[in-house]
């Protein structure tokens, strides 16, 4: 089962932006640093080869005046001895030191003051009679420091070999990684002005793309189907946050339209099935009225000597069907005349024992800790409100061997709550959504706008009202009335 994906784990386009501006530059410093180490230890290497190649040129240069003095004409042994005379002025004349030896591989001498091979490695030679024009370099790693030891042949004037040439060489690397360091340093400078840069121009671009979209955002939470919605006002300067903006103002066209019809026909389906009920309770007094008219036409006798009472008595039937279709008026009117709400300071404790008192029901109870809780409403209206409510649950009441019916006023957060509590008949969860609405009860007589009629005064008032029922079990109004003036110290 896949789960729902939290608004809280949700990234923000601001964050987004620094994050792949940060990855772009960390990217491209590793970029140039690791292609940049590997160029500068690849120029290092070549420029020891470069550095080695001279001066075994040098040295084989020098070495090669000996045998223009001869002009030819020499013995080995005295050539060997004069080579070793001359020997360390080559040396001191090329400042670098190396070893000769024989072409059997023995050490002839040397200007190395560290100890030497005193003889070459068999491998060597075979490399060196192999590739007799080819320098043959061996590579070892000495403390942490590249060794390159060169072996060459010294050749006569008719490029026979006559001696091997050693030059030991260290990699000396200090400047290349000085000059290495420097540029990585220079380069992380660089990089830390450019994140810097790029934490503020995120930053700021972030707003500038997000303040459009904040602001869509703030509209559509703010978009209901119960009310008229606004269009966005904002100067966008990006075509797609234009676009958004025109699609969000034309739907809100159609909404708004929408709203209107739907109100509109709500309205007019309420009154409709209203104006059936006022229909039909009207009807129901005028079938007996009728009946009573034609039966005081059809026996009357004015002869008969019980006259007056039947008179007396067709008077008051047409009498209590005239009340009753009176009631029906003026609870319909009620509802419908919506009449300016003009508030006053009442003591809301005062006000509703008072609206209790016309019940004369035992089982009605009020409690409350306060004496005196100050709200901002007008004394009849409040008087309607509690009377419409205890009624209905009197009636919710009238099967019950023990009813019970609780009026309590409590003062909490600035905030008057009244909480109107029966052991009923409860509401089922069909008439829920539809108990405010301005309709007729279920009820054999009367009409059901009384609760209409008190959500409408409650909401004048500034109120809420609500309520929780089962069935069964009884239902519970709770009104909530903010304080005008309270008196905490009762």
């Amino acid at each position: 089962m896949l789960k729902k994906f939290s608004y809280k784990r949700q990234i923000s386009i601001r964050f987004r932006i620094f994050i792949m501006m940060t990855s772009l530059l960390i990217i491209a410093f590793s970029a140039i640093a690791w292609i940049t180490i590997p160029q500068f230890t690849n120029q290092s290497n070549k420029y020891h080869e470069q550095r080695l190649e001279r001066k075994k040129t040098q040295l084989q240069r020098s070495i090669s005046y000996i045998f223009q003095e001869k002009n030819n004409d020499f013995n080995k042994q005295k050539l060997d001895s004069i080579f070793n005379e001359k020997i360390f002025e080559i040396a001191d004349v090329q400042n670098v030191d190396f070893s000769i030896y024989e072409l059997n591989g023995r050490l002839l001498n040397t200007t190395l003051i560290d100890t030497v091979l005193k003889k070459i490695d068999q491998n060597i030679l075979y490399k060196l009679n192999n590739n007799k024009n080819e320098n043959i370099i061996e590579k070892n790693l000495i403390n942490g420091i590249q060794y390159r030891s060169s072996y060459s042949f010294i050749t006569d004037n008719l490029s026979n070999p006559v001696w091997i040439l050693n030059l030991p060489y260290y990699d000396d690397d200090t400047l290349n990684t000085y000059e290495l360091d420097s540029f990585l340093y220079t380069l992380i400078g660089v990089y830390i002005f450019l994140l810097i840069i790029a934490i503020l121009f995120s930053y700021g671009i972030s707003i500038y793309i997000t303040k459009s979209l904040s602001e869509i955002g703030k509209k559509i939470k703010q978009t209901r189907l119960d009310k008229t919605n606004t269009k966005i006002e904002i100067n966008a300067r990006t075509k797609e946050v234009n676009i958004l903006v025109e699609s969000y103002n034309k739907m809100v066209e159609k909404l708004n339209e929408s709203v209107k019809k739907l109100s509109k026909s709500n309205k007019e389906q309420a009154w409709r099935e209203m104006a059936k009920q006022v229909a039909h309770e009207i009807k129901n007094p005028l079938t007996p009225m009728r009946l009573s008219v034609q039966s005081f036409q059809k026996n009357f006798d004015s002869k008969d000597p019980k006259v007056d009472s039947k008179l007396d008595e067709f008077i008051k039937t047409l009498i209590q069907q005239i009340d009753t279709m009176s009631t029906i008026a003026s609870a319909f009117s009620n509802f419908a005349e919506m009449p300016a709400q003009e508030g006053e300071k009442i003591n809301i404790i005062e006000i509703t024992r008072l609206a209790l008192k016309i019940f004369k029901q035992k089982h009605i109870t009020f409690n409350s800790d306060h004496k005196d809780l100050q709200v901002n409403i007008d004394r009849t209206q409040m008087i309607r409100i509690i009377t419409n409510l205890v009624k209905n649950a009197v009636e919710a009441c009238a099967h019950l061997e023990d009813p019970s019916i609780d009026v309590n006023i409590e003062l909490k957060n600035k905030n008057v709550i009244i909480f109107i509590k029966d052991n009923g008949v409860g509401i089922s969860k069909e008439l829920k959504n539809k108990i405010f609405e301005p309709k007729f009860t279920t009820k054999t007589s009367g009409m059901g706008l009384g609760l209409g009629m008190v959500k409408n005064l409650v909401n004048s008032y500034g109120g809420k009202i609500s309520f929780t029922s089962k069935i069964d079990n009884g239902t519970a109004f709770k009104i909530i009335f903010p304080v005008y003036k309270s008196n905490l110290s009762d």
